[in-house]
């Protein structure tokens, strides 16, 4: 559950207007691996995929302008 809300968390605070600014997807990658390595996540696999791509995997970021996304898999 601690898991999920903070998930949630990140995901709500990654959506905010202040941060949808073109970011370099590996940037915004290694924050959000720092954010999930601080909170204790253990186990997990972050990916960059094209937008159209995203398949069955939880979007957690948006990047280069919308165009790719950072998706979340527990492993």
């Amino acid at each position: 559950m601690n898991k999920t809300l903070t998930l949630a968390l990140l995901a709500t605070v990654l959506a905010t207007p202040a941060l949808a600014a073109v970011k370099p997807c590996e940037e915004l990658k290694a924050e959000i691996a720092a954010k999930l390595d601080e909170k204790g996540v253990k186990n997990y696999t972050l990916a960059v995929v094209e937008s159209d791509k995203v398949g069955e995997a939880k979007v957690i970021g948006s990047c280069e302008g919308g165009s790719r996304k950072i998706t979340y898999e527990k492993q």
